[in-house]
C-alpha cells in the first residue's frame, strides 16, 4: 500500500483495534445476512470522522466539548451501521488528535496536518462515503437542530439532503433546513469520494444540548444519521 509511512495509529487502529473494542466481528451473523440489508450496493465502505480530538476540543459549552460529542455519535454511528450490514469505519476510537499521526505533510500548521490527514485516510480505505461529524454554535440561542454541509457534487447534494432529512424529522422543527453548500471547508475541497459535514446540533441551545450530551439523544442521533445514509444507498 502507498504511503506507509502514513498508515500510524489512526489507521492502524481503525483496521485491528476497533471491531475489538466495540465486540463486534468482521460481519453480521449469518442468520441476520439479508435480512437488514438497505443498501443497493453489497459493500460500501462509510468513513464515519469524527471532528476534533486531542488538543482539538471544537466547540465548547462550560465542561462540554465538542469532541467528545462527535466521538460519542460516531462510535454509536458505527455499531448501527454494522448492526445493519454496513462496513463502517471509524477515524478515531479515542481522544487524541489524527495531525499527531501526519509526520509526512510539512506544515506548521496543526490544522492543515489533521485535516490532510483525514483526507489521506478516505483514501488509503478507499471510502464509498465520508460522514464528518461535528456540533454547531450559534450566537443566538434560540438557534437549533441539524444543519448538513455538502461539497459542489450531485452524489453529496443526495447524501446532504437525505440525512437532512432524517435528522430533521427527529428533531421535529417546524421549519426545516436546506443542507448548504460547504464551500470554504477543507475537507469537502479535497476529498473525492461523496462527502459531507454534518452539524448534528447547536452546543449553544439548551434544548440541543440536552439531547448531545445525553446517551439516548446520541443513540437517536445515530440512528436517524444511519436511516438518512440508508436512504443514499438505495437511490445511488
Amino acid at each position: 500500500m502507498r504511503h506507509m509511512g502514513k498508515m500510524t495509529r489512526s489507521l492502524l487502529a481503525i483496521m485491528m483495534t476497533f471491531p475489538i473494542v466495540l465486540g463486534l466481528g468482521s460481519a453480521p451473523a449469518a442468520a441476520d445476512e439479508g435480512k437488514d440489508l438497505r443498501h443497493a450496493f453489497p459493500e460500501p465502505v462509510i468513513l464515519i470522522d469524527a471532528g476534533h480530538g486531542g488538543i482539538d476540543g471544537g466547540t465548547s459549552y462550560e465542561q462540554i466539548l465538542e469532541k467528545d460529542i462527535n466521538l460519542e455519535i460516531g462510535r454509536r454511528l458505527y455499531v448501527v451501521l454494522r448492526s445493519h450490514g454496513y462496513r463502517a469505519i471509524l477515524n478515531r476510537t479515542g481522544d487524541y488528535a489524527l495531525s499527531d499521526d501526519n509526520r509526512w505533510l510539512r506544515s506548521r500548521s496543526r490544522h492543515m496536518r489533521d485535516l490532510a490527514q483525514r483526507k489521506e485516510l478516505s483514501e488509503q480505505l478507499p471510502a464509498s462515503i465520508v460522514v464528518s461529524l461535528h456540533v454547531n454554535w450559534g450566537r443566538n440561542k434560540s438557534k437549533r437542530g441539524p444543519l448538513v454541509l455538502h461539497q459542489n457534487e450531485g452524489r453529496s447534494v443526495v447524501l446532504a439532503d437525505s440525512i437532512q432529512r432524517s435528522l430533521e424529522r427527529f428533531y421535529q422543527l417546524e421549519a426545516a433546513r436546506i443542507p448548504e453548500h460547504g464551500k470554504p471547508f477543507y475537507l469537502l475541497n479535497h476529498i473525492d469520494c461523496p462527502a459531507v459535514i454534518v452539524e448534528t446540533g447547536f452546543l449553544s441551545n439548551a434544548e440541543d444540548r440536552a439531547i448531545l450530551t445525553n446517551g439516548r439523544g446520541q443513540q437517536r442521533i445515530a440512528e436517524a444519521l444511519y436511516r438518512g445514509i440508508s436512504e443514499y444507498f438505495t437511490v445511488m
